[in-house]
């Protein structure tokens, strides 16, 4: 008898697929902006092996981030803004600084003006080449390590399941 082993958290799905239609729904409004604009100006700096992304987010935005290939360190330095990640919705108030783990999208709205800067470990200083570096174009396009963390973590349910039913 075969079986197969299925560990799916249909909820984090739910959340990833409700923020993509969200964000179709959202370019279909006129005026909508997509992708890089004036309204949220970006700043970019290069030091040695790394790439900062600034982004200025005006009060009452709302913003859907790209889907992010490599995880990453984030800083918010001003401002309050509700995130909707497809781990949950949270609320960050600046200062705060976290990890973007790989495969992240987010839905933001910005309840002040809001300052998020990312780094990125990049020995690159063309923007577009980082961008193909750093960002996926669907969830479709990640990269082998994301498929590596997700594989350790399901060893590491199944080891936690074998305890339990040890005893």
């Amino acid at each position: 008898m075969d079986t197969e082993l299925k560990v799916i958290d249909n909820s984090k799905i739910d959340r990833r697929n409700k923020i993509l239609i969200f964000e179709n729904l959202m370019s279909k409004i006129p005026g909508a902006f997509i992708g890089d604009n004036a309204q949220c100006p970006l700043k970019h700096t290069f030091v040695d092996g790394a790439y900062i992304r600034e982004i200025f987010m005006p009060k009452g935005m709302l913003i859907t981030s790209k889907i992010h290939k490599i995880k990453h360190p984030y800083f918010v330095l001003k401002g309050d803004v509700s995130v909707m990640t497809e781990n949950g919705p949270v609320r960050i108030k600046a200062p705060y600084y976290g990890v973007t783990p790989v495969g992240t999208k987010r839905l933001l709205y910005t309840h002040e003006d809001t300052v998020w800067i990312t780094v990125h470990v990049t020995k690159e200083t063309n923007l577009k080449k980082i961008e193909k570096e750093i960002i996926a174009k669907n969830f479709k396009e990640m990269s082998i390590d994301s498929l590596e963390d997700e594989a350790i973590k399901l060893l590491e349910f199944v080891k936690q399941e074998d305890k339990k039913c040890l005893g």
